[in-house]
Parts: C-alpha cells; structure tokens; sequence
C-alpha cells in the first residue's frame, strides 16, 4: 500500500524456465489497481442530471420496443411525480414511502393507482439491470424498487361484472329513442347520438374509434354491406391500430340515412376532406369567429357521447339494468351476437380483438348450455356419418 491508501496487486512470477523476463514485464502491464474504503459521493445536482438521464434512457429503451409516442409520455409520468413529491432521485424511495403517498396525496382509484405502480416497478427493473452498479458506484445506493411483495398491486379482473341489457331490452330502448327523436329540442344533435350509439351496438366498435371516423372513412362498396375505418387500441401499448369495421345490413341502412338527411345540419361543410363523420354540434371557437363554414367541424368527444348515451338509457332503457355507457354497448354486441349463433372467431374479429381470450371476457354473461351445445354437436356427427356412409363401407 502506498502513501495514497491505494493496494497495487501484483501477480507473483517464478523467474524459472526461459523467457521469465518477457513474462514479468507483461504482468507488470497488467497488474490491476484496486480501491478500497467507500464509494466517492456525488452532489444532489449530479444525482438530479443522472436521473432525467435514466429517464431519457429509459424513453429510448421502450421506444426501440415499438410503444406509441403517447404510451411513452404516459410511462414516465409516474416516476417523476412521486420523485417530485418527495424531492429526490426515485433510486433514495423505500417501500414505505410508496405507500404513504398513494395511501394520501396520491389516492386514486385502484385501477389508477395499479397502473402508476406498474410503471414505476417497470423503470426499476429497467435501473437495476442496466445501471445498478453505477449507481451504488457514484451515489452509494442499492438500487431496488420500492414495489415490493406488500404494497404490489395484484389485478384479479374486473371487480364489478358488466352485465349488458337484454337483447330485448337494447331494441326497446332503441326504438323508444328512435320515435323521440322527431320531438328533440336538437334534432340534428339527437340523431347524430342515437346513430353513434347504435352504430357501437351494431358495430362492436370503441368510443373513441367511432368519434375518430372521417366521412370519407365510409367503404360504401367493401364486403357485403359496406365497413367503415376506425384505429383500434393497438396491444400492450403499442399505438392504433387500423382496421375495417362491420356495418351489416341494418348499419349500413342507418348510416346512409344519417348520412343523406342529417349530416349536412351541422355548422361544417361536409364536404371537406378532413370533415368528421359526427360533428361536433358547435365550430371550432378560431373558426366561428373567422366565419370560415368551409372547414371541417371537430369530432364529438368520447365524453359527450357518453353523456347522451346516459342520459338516453334513463329515459328509455327498460329492465334491470338502466344506465348504458359506450364500452357495455360493445359487451351487448359481443353477448347477443354469441348468443344468436356467431362462433367465437366472428365475435373476436368483430370486436378486433388479438387475442381470443380477450373476447371470452366480453362473454361472461351469455346464455349458454353446454348439455344443448352437446347434443347439437352429436347431431352433427351422426348427420356427417350419414352422409360419408358409403365411404364406411
């Protein structure tokens, strides 16, 4: 050890045999220098820099994975606001402090909270595999993720089963609304909501699907009625997804309809390119006060169309389930379609659904009898055998 508190290690050599000078004098280049005692500390502005660079870090990482610019905003957000709250770096939090600020000034609801854990565990898994030892190097800290056994959110499902109306029941309500609308104090209003809600139950499509659809979206001539555009939710956050929705015949009547007598009511012009399919009822404020009616509307929001989709199910929905949101028409369309005789494969391309295991989730509620399906499936297989019955011999 020398004056500076540095060990130099120096391998041993024997002198015997030929050539023990050549070989001293390697060793002596590759002798290591090791440093002993703790770790140098770094000031909280190095700390704060190398934190906004893990996350940028991080960002790249998942970006080269394929997620969406929005999924990728969303990833972090997390992470700097507990970082924010407590005024340090994520790598300084304790199990405890996670729980004291998601049980108080961080509470939300359980899916909320879930999905703001989850990110969190995910940039520490990210920190531990790719920069734990560096910064147990510059700042003297174990590296690990304040998510532990505890206070881990476990996701059993969905707590609350959806239970959409009856098949019966949807048509009453549809037809209820439909006669009211004649009497509407916004009739053009009242039936763009009726159409879109209608639409959703036929089509199976998402809230915010349907709002996104452009009037030049509509493929009046593909499949056997006709199917309309719409970006889907991409999987595990990897941005929209296009795809071609149903429309089938009593949509494709209701949409020509919608199209040929209502449409053209609202403040745009629909004939734009850019023009939405259903409008929202009042202009963009720069354009109503350029007077410019040449441009095309903004979409109707998810929110509003929730709205009147509540506000309609109160007054005309029938039975025991009385208030309707967009996402239970999609789980009507699924279940009534199912139940009528669409296999499961139609049902999961209908909702554009990856995975099928997705759409028996949607299925939870449908009327089913196995012993039925048994006997039906028999028949099948006799009425095969009857007809192959030449081929047995």
């Amino acid at each position: 050890m020398d004056d500076s508190g540095i060990t130099v290690l120096r391998p041993e050599l024997s002198d015997a045999g030929s050539g023990s000078a050549e070989r001293r004098g390697a060793a002596g280049a590759l002798a290591e220098v090791v440093p002993f005692g703790r770790p140098g500390r770094s000031s909280p502005d190095d700390a704060q820099s190398y934190f906004v660079d893990t996350l940028a870090e991080y960002r790249w990482a998942r970006d080269a994975a394929g997620l969406a610019p929005g999924t990728l905003e969303n990833l972090i957000q997390p992470i700097i606001e507990i970082a924010d709250y407590f005024e340090t770096q994520p790598w300084n939090l304790a199990p405890q402090d996670i729980d004291r600020y998601f049980a108080g000034p961080g509470k939300h609801a359980p899916s909320t909270v879930r999905g703001k854990m989850q990110k969190i565990d995910g940039y520490f898994a990210f920190l531990e595999q790719r920069y734990g030892s560096e910064i147990h190097r510059r700042f003297g800290v174990t590296v690990s993720s304040p998510i532990d056994a505890f206070n881990r959110s476990i996701h059993r499902g969905d707590f609350e089963l959806r239970v959409p109306p009856s098949r019966r029941d949807t048509l009453t309500f549809f037809s209820g609304w439909r006669d009211a609308l004649p009497h509407a104090r916004k009739p053009y209003v009242a039936s763009r909501n009726y159409v879109m809600a209608k639409l959703a139950y036929i089509s199976g499509v998402r809230a915010a699907e349907l709002c996104g659809v452009g009037l030049n979206e509509i493929y009046w001539d593909s499949g056997q009625w006709g199917r309309f555009l719409v970006r889907g939710k991409g999987h595990g956050g990897s941005g929209p997804r296009k795809r071609l929705a149903f429309l089938f015949a009593d949509g494709r009547e209701l949409l020509w309809w919608y199209v040929e007598e209502v449409r053209g009511g609202f403040a745009d012009d629909p004939s734009h390119p850019q023009a939405p399919l259903f409008p929202s009822e009042r202009l963009p404020k720069a354009l109503s006060t350029l007077g410019m009616s040449n441009a095309p509307g903004s979409p109707i929001t998810p929110a509003t169309f929730r709205d009147a989709l509540s506000s309609a199910s109160a007054q005309f929905l029938p039975g025991p389930v009385s208030h309707l949101h967009p996402h239970l028409l999609r789980h009507a369309c699924a279940t009534h379609n199912y139940e009528r005789g669409m296999g499961l494969w139609e049902v999961q391309k209908l909702l554009g659904h990856e995975r099928a295991s997705t759409t028996v989730g949607y299925l939870a509620t449908a009327a089913a009898d196995p012993e039925i399906a048994s006997r039906a499936s028999a028949e099948r297989v006799v009425q095969r055998l009857r007809v192959d019955e030449g081929r047995l011999r």
